[in-house]
């Protein structure tokens, strides 16, 4: 008579459950520390950028035309124009730099309290960024010039764009320690959403339920 086929061993339901709970232990600084490497590798990876800003700034060309309160309006407008093709177009020419990578790495705020716009240009190259700055002044002022006639206010330039010496975008550092914080979060998130069990398990894998109270003695002594 052939031996029958021995079946697979499985593991003891304590250790299981020991292991269980030690994986629920280390869920949160694991997460924490997969999240570090993440960040500090996409800080790594990622090239650093650098950002340049030039200013300018409105005033009224034509005081019969057009006062300060008018300038703020003017510039307002112009400031909302800074992305337009019509301008990233003559700067392109200048720069060398595509319209659609330009749309990207410019951009333009003005102030509800002075008539100035701050034109920040960004690129891998900080060179390259204080030029994109600086010509998209340009390109705007040359346009306001051309209608101050009609308009009665004219941009001038106020700041040039200086050539960056430190990167904008974000260190290894603070990426790894963003990177930490979000994996501890997930980590935090999957222990809450973990279901919980109604009843208690004495580590063998059977639920302990509360037994039945003690009858009592019929026959105490009185």
């Amino acid at each position: 008579m052939s031996d029958s086929p021995s079946s697979p061993v499985r593991p003891p339901r304590r250790t299981l459950a020991r292991a269980g709970r030690l994986l629920l232990r280390w869920i949160i600084p694991a997460g924490a520390l997969v999240g570090a490497a993440a960040g500090g590798v996409y800080g790594v990876v990622t090239p650093a950028r650098y950002s340049a800003t030039s200013y300018v700034i409105a005033v009224p060309a034509d005081r019969a035309k057009a006062d300060s309160a008018t300038a703020l309006g003017f510039a307002q407008g112009y400031g909302r124009v800074v992305t337009d093709p019509a301008v990233l177009g003559q700067v392109q020419a200048q720069a060398g730099v595509p319209v659609d990578k330009l749309r990207g790495s410019v951009q333009a705020a003005t102030s509800p309290d002075a008539p100035m716009i701050a034109i920040t240009a960004t690129s891998e190259r900080p060179a390259r960024a204080a030029a994109i700055a600086n010509a998209v002044s340009g390109v705007l002022t040359q346009q306001s010039n051309r209608t101050r006639n009609d308009t009665g206010v004219a941009l001038v330039g106020l700041s040039r764009a200086l050539k960056p010496t430190r990167p904008s975008s974000e260190s290894p550092a603070l990426t790894s320690l963003v990177g930490a914080a979000a994996g501890g979060l997930l980590g935090g998130l999957v222990l809450l959403a973990r279901p919980r069990r109604a009843v208690e398990d004495d580590g063998t894998g059977r639920a302990q339920l509360p037994g039945p109270a003690p009858a009592a003695d019929a026959q105490a002594v009185r």
